[in-house]
């Protein structure tokens, strides 16, 4: 068991490495006398001899990529210092970057406070120069930038009701969206006319621009009718702040101004390169699987769903091959669940999905020798300091030694202490990098 318990932390980190966003910067990124050179993903580039190069970077990989573009673009290119905007965790000193901290998932005043820093920067932009915009997950709650008449903490009380209902992060991205300046295009317009070019570390599943940090530097297709549609399906319209009510309501009637859509004249000198994803990430935990020995399967590339229920899903899934194994096999998953709050725990998505999955195991009768891990890339699943939890037909005994109920304490969305008590949290760190989440699950042939 043990053997199996380091090869899932071993596959694991070998997805984490693939995302590494300081090497994913410099495969896109080059100079040459007076020549940048930036990589596109059709086998071409974008090249320009701008004088001047504004670095902006934001998200929970900013530091390493911030990093990676100065030491690529000469210092004196360089439109003065860039800003580069991280979590906490992630907080590093970077060459020729002023560096702030802010918060995350929630945002903080420390983060509207970098918001204004690069708003200024933006529109300081001359039409002859190139903004290089550096975007990573994350990116989106380290930027508030409210709009007119929402207050900071108006906005992150209509984000924590969508969190907790189990809106989709896309569902989420688009409700802020209407509600910053920055996020959907908005980036993009207060840059205009200056060029911008953005590189992107995708933390969604299907690498989907207008999603990714809530897709500042590119068009936004949604409306301020599909924000009020959202949170009127979820059933908390009453429970937002009347300000955002107001202001939403206000922009269906035509009183406030859209996110650029696509056509829009502010993207005809803007561009961008995806350096990397989650489905990198799981193809490398694949590589690293089949290096181990394990036959392995792909389960899914786009892994989404009430976290509990995916983890039931697995497990009958594993029931339904288990017998047949006849050698060591992985099946590997990446993507995003989601979990719909309704006890008053400590967790994220992947611990849930790691307690639930032991819990579903049990119920079930899958027997055998397996472990399975879920992890978030960032090292970070929700507010806590794991990345995830990894489970094994021990696990449940172990908490029930502690005097721990793993069925009650998933009930109350409590995942955290009862795979602490277990020894079964995934506790790597803050990892740099943010491609959305792996799972992992290793079976051993029956004796």
């Amino acid at each position: 068991m043990i053997h199996s318990r380091e090869h899932a932390a071993a596959i694991f980190q070998a997805g984490v490495a693939a995302a590494d966003p300081y090497l994913a910067v410099k495969r896109f990124l080059r100079a040459a006398g007076q020549q940048l050179q930036i990589d596109l993903n059709q086998a071409s580039s974008r090249n320009g001899s701008w004088e001047r190069i504004h670095l902006i970077a934001f998200g929970k990989a900013a530091c390493a990529m911030a990093n990676a573009a100065q030491q690529i673009i000469p210092a004196d290119r360089l439109a003065g210092k860039g800003i580069a905007v991280t979590n906490y965790e992630n907080l590093t000193a970077v060459d020729n970057f002023e560096v702030l901290a802010a918060g995350h998932p929630l945002p903080d005043e420390n983060g509207l406070l970098a918001a204004s820093l690069i708003s200024e920067r933006l529109q300081s932009a001359k039409a002859d120069e190139l903004i290089l915009v550096l975007v990573s997950g994350g990116g989106s709650a380290l930027l508030p930038c409210p709009v007119e008449g929402i207050s900071l903490a108006d906005k992150i009380a209509t984000t924590q009701l969508l969190l907790a209902c189990g809106a989709t992060i896309k569902q989420i991205n688009c409700v802020r969206k209407h509600l910053s300046k920055l996020k959907g295009g908005g980036l993009a317009r207060l840059a205009a006319p200056a060029e911008l070019h953005a590189l992107i570390l995708s933390d969604v599943l299907d690498d989907d621009l207008s999603a990714i940090a809530s897709g500042p530097t590119v068009a936004d297709e949604t409306t301020f009718a599909d924000a009020i549609g959202i949170l009127q399906a979820f059933g908390i319209w009453e429970q937002i702040p009347l300000s955002v009510q107001d202001y939403l309501q206000k922009g269906v009637n035509g009183f406030h101004q859209e996110t650029p859509k696509s056509g829009d004249s502010i993207f005809q000198k803007t561009g961008f390169s995806l350096i990397g994803s989650n489905a990198i990430s799981v193809d490398a935990s694949i590589a690293a699987a089949n290096n181990l020995g394990y036959k392995t399967q792909l389960y899914s590339k786009q892994l989404c769903g009430e976290a509990r229920l995916v983890a039931e899903q697995w497990v009958q899934h594993a029931c339904a091959i288990s017998a047949d194994i006849k050698q060591p096999t992985a099946l590997i998953a990446g993507g995003e669940t989601t979990v719909t709050v309704k006890g008053g725990g400590k967790g994220g998505r992947n611990q849930e999905m790691a307690l639930a999955f032991a819990v579903a195991a049990e119920q079930q009768g899958l027997t055998g020798n397996w472990t399975f891990l879920s992890g978030g890339s960032d090292g970070r699943d929700g507010p806590t300091d794991a990345a995830g939890g990894m489970v094994d037909p021990g696990s449940l005994q172990r908490m029930r030694h502690c005097a721990i109920d793993p069925a009650a304490m998933l009930d109350d969305n409590n995942a955290y202490p009862a795979l602490k008590a277990a020894n079964d949290l995934l506790l790597c760190g803050a990892t740099g990098t943010n491609v959305a989440d792996l799972q992992i699950l290793l079976l051993q042939p029956n004796e």
